[in-house]
């Protein structure tokens, strides 16, 4: 069988065309054993010779040497071009040779069908005449495409060789490998006249030998380490290196190492044209196998190949070695593209709706021969929606194995593709959220739109797992203010199992100290409130932390955390809401038991891929160090979480916890040089108002205290007192904003920082943790100072007793102090304050604090302390961000508790409240 004919035939190149100005380069060898053979046939001898060499190593440049020499020797020349076209022609090859001799009266039919007579015996007795007569040399490039006619004749005339001056000379691919009868071979006789058969080998060029055909392209000397390059880049290929060469000397470069670069882009791009030509003129069935081999890739076997490809006139196998025989492909069972390059030129030239739907069918094909997944996926990245289930979980399967090997962005291509397939809803929540793990490096934005979407993606209960895990990407992004709503919207859906919807709420209840305060109470979605006593330990974890930073209750908020990080509540808990936990127990003191819990959380949220969660784990991480004055290890931990999670991965109103952080470490490291840099690179933004922004105002106030900028130092300090109050968080082991402020005050008598300490000192206390309190108390120098104590090397112990005596000695002072004083003091020049909590519904969050005085409440004292200085309620309500309304209701309260009429006996009212004890 052979291929057929194409319907587009591009012009054949003529047989023998005139030699090339360039010499043959190392082909001395093979001309002087053709000189030899002419001289033999002009004596009388017969010959057969045939040429071997992959494309583009001269063959065809052989044999135009071979015929100039036949011609100087007085040999008669007859010259044939084998090529793709004419496959199918029956004696196209004698054809052509016939035509050379001159009239022989034999008619030969070229189409199929015309005449089935054999006209081999004929053929054969023209040319031994015409031999007889003349000597005759009969030379055929590209043997392995004679038609099988052609091919049988010269098979025949080989074996009447003896005894005639003829000589058989033919060229073929070395690439393709020949079969049993494809050689020419004489026949055997005993009177001494047997013809030898001569068989010349092109070998790929020497160094020296790309030396040669480079300088005399360029006519210019050639670098050393430039030749040996391009003997590498083009495989000592001379038709792809005078390419190259003629490239060079078009653009002007000169050979050498410098422009190496040049060298490999020109090599790629030589390889490419050869292929590109040697397309124009391939059979279609050849071209459909070679469109296989491009889209199966090197796992195809060939089976594989010819159900995706169907050849009907010619075998596979036989297919794939005439291709091989172009040089695209290698040879072997599992063929090849010699250039990647040349694979991408055979598809660019089809459809995209043909290139998808044999992408489809050689997909389908090979999930039914079982090969690897890798080859599956490269196979479906291009093909059209298939609908088959097996396609998502191949593309899933092989996504996380490049997630694992640290290849994100393939990952997030296979996942991709993945989504344009149908599968359930519960397995698109995860697609989502695994495209959003996937894609969190390169594009943070884009994660928190994928899980967005697997938030919003409707799906039964199945899909509860798969969306707590979504919710706890997005938490620990630091994007809390847009997940908040998505969360409430899910834990109220009927659907959800008990355990799914405790974990949704506790990363709603999560959110609400990390978020800036932008969003009313009335506009959130209902959410059952936080119980005491919660029974899911996810909302433990939540519970202790809101306990933690309130400053109440330390047995209680150890046993909270514990319950949260017990080992029978792993699968239960988010990974966020466990780091959480863990910082609970930072804030208690219980440091061992706290980096437990974190290096936990670490390693299982490393083994999911939870990026987010395992930078927000190594930050808390730091935190913690930092808690146990030990700088260098925080920022230990600080940088894994920025190799983890770079500064562009994490949300703005999470970035300035990591500056502020980062300023703390230099500062209790003695650097304020560093400190001073550090805190320079804060910009202001939508973190304002947030826990992060309440550390960065600290992390500032302390680098000027520092520096001996009190005012500044003081307007910061206070700053962030009142946006941790707003947040009802007054415990001091967070941040002892108290006693810095204290400090920034100095030594001025009539100055509240004896109120100040005493506060601080009365909730140290009261919370039960004085050592993680007295360490970040010292973190800003002792009492007294103007910034960190004068020897940042002195012993751990003096440190922990000097702060213990300062919070022994400092006097006692109500909060009703604290309150004006932050009322007081605007925020520095130079840097923003966040913003006044709006008015939420009876009072605002600033104002809902646990502590009553006397029966009345903080925000009662509140506003009653304002009244008594003669504002009026209008000003109050500015004052406190709340609505006149408010404030009258308060005053009310006010009055009914203290059993008085009204303002003229507020003030004296206020003075008998009793004080509390410490």
């Amino acid at each position: 069988m052979t291929p057929q004919v194409t319907d587009e035939r591009p012009p054949r190149r003529p047989p023998l065309a005139p030699p090339a100005a360039t010499p043959l380069v190392e082909r001395d060898a093979e001309q002087r054993l053709l000189t030899a053979l002419l001289t033999s046939l002009r004596a009388g001898r017969p010959a057969l010779a045939e040429i071997h060499g992959a494309p583009g190593t001269g063959r065809s440049a052989l044999l135009e040497r071979a015929a100039e020499l036949a011609r100087d020797a007085g040999v008669r020349v007859a010259a044939a071009q084998a090529s793709w076209e004419e496959t199918r022609l029956r004696y196209g090859v004698a054809g052509q040779l016939t035509a050379a001799i001159g009239p022989t009266g034999i008619g030969l039919p070229l189409a199929p069908g015309q005449d089935d007579a054999d006209h081999t015996a004929a053929l054969c007795h023209a040319f031994l005449t015409a031999a007889r007569t003349h000597p005759l040399m009969v030379v055929v490039d590209d043997v392995q495409w004679a038609d099988p006619h052609s091919l049988r004749w010269l098979r025949a005339l080989a074996r009447r060789l003896p005894g005639t001056p003829l000589m058989l000379l033919t060229a073929r691919s070395g690439a393709t490998p020949a079969g049993p009868d494809d050689h020419l071979r004489p026949r055997a006789v005993d009177d001494g006249t047997a013809v030898t058969r001569n068989t010349l080998h092109l070998a790929p060029l020497s160094a020296d030998g790309v030396d040669a055909v480079l300088a005399a392209t360029l006519r210019t000397p050639v670098d050393p380490a430039f030749r040996d390059a391009a003997a590498r880049a083009t495989d000592g290929n001379p038709a792809v290196l005078r390419a190259v060469a003629g490239r060079f000397a078009r653009h002007g470069w000169a050979p050498r190492a410098d422009h190496l670069p040049q060298l490999g882009d020109s090599a790629v791009e030589a390889i490419r044209e050869r292929a590109v030509r040697t397309l124009t003129t391939l059979p279609g069935e050849l071209l459909d196998v070679l469109r296989a081999v491009a889209v199966c890739g090197q796992d195809a076997t060939c089976d594989l190949l010819g159900a995706v490809a169907a050849p009907r006139t010619v075998g596979t196998r036989r297919a794939l070695e005439l291709l091989s025989g172009t040089g695209l492909l290698t040879g072997g069972d599992r063929p090849a593209f010699r250039e990647p390059k040349a694979a991408d030129a055979v598809l660019a030239r089809m459809s995209s709706d043909r290139r998808e739907e044999l992408y489809a069918r050689a997909a389908e094909h090979a999930h039914r021969a079982a090969l690897p997944d890798a080859t599956l996926a490269g196979m479906l990245l291009g093909a059209r929606v298939l609908g088959a289930a097996w396609a998502v979980d191949v593309l899933r399967r092989e996504a996380a194995r490049h997630r694992a090997t640290r290849r994100p962005a393939e990952a997030a291509r296979l996942l991709q593709r993945a989504l344009r397939e149908p599968m359930a809803p519960h397995l698109r929540v995860r697609t989502l959220t695994e495209l959003a793990a996937a894609v969190l490096p390169s594009a943070p934005e884009a994660a928190d739109r994928h899980l967005r979407q697997a938030l919003l993606t409707p799906a039964d209960a199945t899909a509860g797992p798969a969306w707590v895990r979504a919710a706890d990407l997005y938490v620990a992004r630091g994007d809390v203010a847009a997940a908040q709503p998505l969360i409430a919207d899910l834990a109220a859906r009927n659907q959800l199992r008990d355990p799914e919807r405790g974990a949704l709420r506790a990363l709603y209840w999560l959110s609400e100290h990390v978020q800036p305060d932008t969003t009313h109470s009335l506009d959130r979605p209902p959410v059952p409130a936080l119980p005491d006593r919660p029974a899911h330990p996810a909302e433990a974890a939540v519970a202790a932390w809101r306990a933690a930073l309130s400053g109440h209750d330390i047995t209680r908020t150890r046993e909270l955390a514990r319950a949260a990080l017990a080992p029978a509540a792993a699968d239960t808990t988010p990974l966020a809401a466990q780091a959480t936990a863990c910082h609970a127990l930072v804030l208690t003191g219980d440091f061992a038991e706290a980096h437990a819990g974190l290096d936990t959380v670490l390693l299982r949220a490393e083994h999911a891929d939870a990026r987010a969660v395992a930078g927000a784990t190594l930050v808390t991480t730091a935190l913690a160090r930092l808690h146990e004055g030990r700088p260098a290890e925080a920022s230990t931990a600080l940088d894994r979480a920025q190799e983890l999670m770079p500064p562009h991965c994490w949300h703005p109103s999470t970035t300035s916890l990591l500056v502020a952080l980062k300023t703390l470490i230099y500062l209790q490291s003695g650097n304020l040089d560093g400190a001073e840099r550090s805190i320079g690179l804060a910009r202001a933004g939508c973190a304002e108002g947030s826990i992060g922004w309440a550390y960065l105002l600290f992390a500032r106030g302390c680098t000027h205290l520092a520096t001996g900028r009190r005012d500044r130092a003081l307007a910061d300090l206070l700053e962030c007192g009142r946006l941790l109050l707003a947040r009802q968080v007054a415990n001091p082991a967070l941040l002892p904003w108290r006693s810095a402020a204290a400090h920034a005050h100095g030594d001025d008598p009539h100055a509240p920082a004896a109120f100040l300490m005493a506060e601080e000192r009365r909730l140290a206390l009261a919370w039960g943790a004085p050592y993680a309190v007295a360490r970040t108390l010292l973190a800003t120098g002792g009492p007294g100072d103007s910034g960190p104590p004068a020897d940042p090397a002195a012993p751990a112990g003096w440190q922990y007793r000097q702060a213990l005596t300062a919070l022994a000695t400092a006097p006692l002072s109500g909060t009703d102090t604290i309150a004006p004083l932050l009322r007081s003091r605007a925020p520095a020049a130079d840097g923003p304050a966040g913003p006044e909590r709006p008015a939420t519904g009876d009072a605002p969050a600033a104002d809902r604090g646990p502590a009553p005085r006397g029966g009345l409440t903080g925000a009662e004292l509140r506003v009653a302390n304002l009244a008594v200085q003669g504002l009026a309620n209008r000003t109050i309500a500015a004052e406190l961000s709340v609505t006149p309304r408010t404030v009258e209701l308060h005053l009310t309260k006010v009055y009914r508790k203290l059993g008085i009429q009204g303002r003229p006996e507020l003030a004296d009212a206020l003075g008998r409240v009793p004080r509390e004890k410490s």
